[in-house]
């Protein structure tokens, strides 16, 4: 196969209304307890920092942050799963730390699921450290999941 035929062209863009529809396939297809259209509708609303990752121009990923002085909290990071451990997350990850550091942010932190194994892996591989723990932060079937707090310095 010729290289020229796996090129593709990504974007990494502000979240849009127009985008709601195939995030929310995304986060039903990707989780027990979906965020509803509501809330990202209100995140791009208020300000949080919504962004969407485009592959040819199809959405494949999208997170949402919260920047409070100079710190960055990742609330929702999710890769569409047929594009998943294929760099795509490492990518969305690689690029929000470029565009908080140019605000001036910091620290970058974030809570994970203990049993999303793979999302742990791809944040300790960029150097994030686990700070604590959230107990009972997660819904889940049987009651509660636990959250591990998660902490990344990007600017010294």
């Amino acid at each position: 196969m010729s290289s020229l035929q796996n090129i593709v062209t990504s974007k990494y863009i502000c979240m849009e209304e127009c985008h709601i529809s195939s995030i929310l396939e995304i986060e039903n297809q990707s989780y027990d307890y979906p965020w509803s259209e509501k809330i990202f509708q209100d995140c791009i609303n208020h300000n949080y920092l919504c962004r969407v990752i485009l592959i040819d121009n199809v959405l494949i990923g999208y997170v949402i942050s919260s920047i409070v002085q100079d710190e960055c909290h990742i609330m929702n990071l999710c890769i569409k799963d047929d594009h998943r451990r294929s760099g795509y997350g490492r990518y969305l990850l690689d690029e929000l730390h470029k565009e908080v550091i140019k605000i001036n942010c910091k620290l970058v932190f974030l809570e994970c699921r203990p049993s999303n194994r793979s999302a742990l892996k791809l944040y300790k591989s960029e150097g994030y450290n686990e700070i604590g723990i959230r107990k009972n932060y997660y819904p889940a079937p049987n009651g509660a999941e636990d959250a591990i707090m998660l902490a990344k310095n990007v600017k010294e």
